[in-house]
């Protein structure tokens, strides 16, 4: 149950009120003046505060204001017999959360305290798991004593302290990595990092969603912008203002919305679907691909002026086999969290498992490392950890080299082999640029610069149709 303090000069009163809440399970301190009540508050720190409005030796909004000086997150609750719009108006700016008139029925006083617990206790539980949430996002969650994750580190912090002195958006920051390298980790540790903490951290994956989903999400909308629009929905990119946008998985994002994109991160203004004006917005956009951005460029699936903006700050994160024994030292974390989770002891590892540990080459990185542990731990019975009991099994073998394509006799060069593939999809297009682009899945412009390159011409002396 929870702490009330009642701050009332009337005794008979005050106690009548402290009875009340004191069947109800809760334990209550009682004080008959200001000074008394503020007094009271330091020592045991309530919940809630009911106080009246005239008290001896301090008015009530002088209480009020030492109380919030005291715990900022403190409920207080107003009794007076002399309620008026002036009272209310300071009463508010003291920091109350209601105001009640004498006399007051014990049971509205109970629904305004009940209230007040409810928004205190949510509020607790919220600042609990943002703290967690920004412990486990930190720059110490990157672990690993190697020289690449301490590099990591250094311009991990180095970014997210580069706020620009005049206020605007910071730079946009571009996170490359191997799949389960731990990316959002290293998203997470530029917002966390730096004077962005306190602010929302938002993320989105762009693959999980398709392109009109996506945008929607992102840009938000206006109540009766298209048929289902019942309500305005802020988008995410509002929703970050002041903190940071995570965008998981950037090169997925479709064409279309590059653009968008590109234009956010130009002028920092976004505009929801079916409004007349951009709004402003401060954020700090955060992407994230383990695809090779540069070879979507060649191909004409991701624009190069966008990429360009989003390597003002690149960050390259080390794969887990380049990073020495920050494997063993990431293992036995894993270990602790994992039998902690399945109420077992946390099993020592052998020598064997250390050298399986080290010489494996972990293509799926930190996370195929931490799903290896727990299967580990499930199945461990009380030994130490051997070889056997990762089952890493023996090194994969390099994929086979596919067949090669007909061709003459004695070999192509990668030009002839290119210029062949290309004639083959014009003409199976019937020479049309844009239905052999899609063929070959590349951009209409890509697939002009090739047909240049290679001096290609329809034969019978007919055009190429766009």
């Amino acid at each position: 149950m929870a702490m009330l303090l009642i701050i009332e000069d009337e005794a008979v009163l005050a106690r009548n009120v402290a009875r009340f809440f004191e069947k109800l399970g809760h334990t209550v301190e009682v004080a008959h003046d200001g000074p008394a009540g503020v007094e009271a508050a330091r020592r045991v720190m309530p919940d809630v505060a009911i106080v009246d409005f005239q008290l001896p030796g301090l008015d009530g909004l002088e209480v009020i204001g030492a109380l919030r000086k005291i715990d900022a997150e403190l409920r207080c609750v107003m009794v007076t017999g002399h309620a008026s719009v002036p009272v209310a108006i300071d009463a508010m700016k003291a920091g109350y959360m209601d105001l009640l008139t004498k006399p007051v029925a014990l049971a509205s006083l109970k629904a305004v305290v009940d209230r007040a617990l409810a928004e205190r206790g949510t509020r607790r539980a919220l600042d609990y798991y943002q703290k967690k949430e920004a412990d486990e996002s930190s720059l110490e969650a990157l672990a690993g004593d190697s020289a690449p994750m301490q590099a990591l580190r250094d311009l991990v912090r180095t970014m997210a302290l580069s706020e620009p002195a005049d206020g605007s958006p910071g730079a946009p920051v571009l996170v490359l990595g191997e799949t389960g390298a731990g990316k959002e980790l290293v998203a997470r540790a530029c917002h966390y990092a730096g004077p962005r903490a306190s602010a929302p951290f938002v993320e989105i994956n762009c693959a999980a969603l398709p392109a009109h989903l996506i945008e929607g999400e992102l840009f938000g909308h206006e109540k009766g912008a298209f048929t289902d629009a019942q309500a305005r929905k802020i988008g995410l990119i509002e929703a970050a203002d002041g903190g940071t946008l995570f965008l998981d998985e950037i090169g997925e994002l479709d064409l279309s919305l590059q653009a968008k994109l590109l234009r956010v991160l130009e002028n920092f203004r976004v505009r929801r679907l079916g409004a007349l004006q951009d709004r402003l917005v401060n954020v700090r956009v955060v992407c994230a691909t383990n695809r090779d951005l540069d070879q979507l460029v060649e191909a004409g699936r991701f624009r190069a002026d966008l990429l360009y903006r989003l390597r003002v700050f690149q960050i390259n994160i080390p794969p887990l086999r380049a990073r020495g024994d920050d494997v063993l030292l990431l293992a036995r974390r894993f270990l602790a969290q994992m039998a902690q989770r399945y109420g077992k002891a946390p099993p020592m590892l052998d020598a064997s498992a250390c050298d399986a540990l080290r010489a494996h080459t972990w293509p799926g990185n930190v996370r195929e490392l931490r799903n290896v542990v727990e299967r580990a731990v499930l199945l461990n019975q009380g030994q130490p950890l051997g070889a056997a009991d990762l089952a890493l099994g023996p090194r994969p073998a390099a994929p086979r080299a596919a067949a090669a394509a007909p061709g003459p006799a004695g070999g192509a060069s990668l030009e002839a082999v290119e210029r062949q593939h290309l004639i083959q999809a014009l003409e199976q297009a019937q020479w049309n640029v844009t239905r052999a682009a899609r063929l070959l899945d590349i951009s209409r412009d890509t697939l002009r610069y090739r047909i240049e390159k290679h001096g290609l011409q329809r034969p019978a002396g007919q055009t190429i149709v766009d």
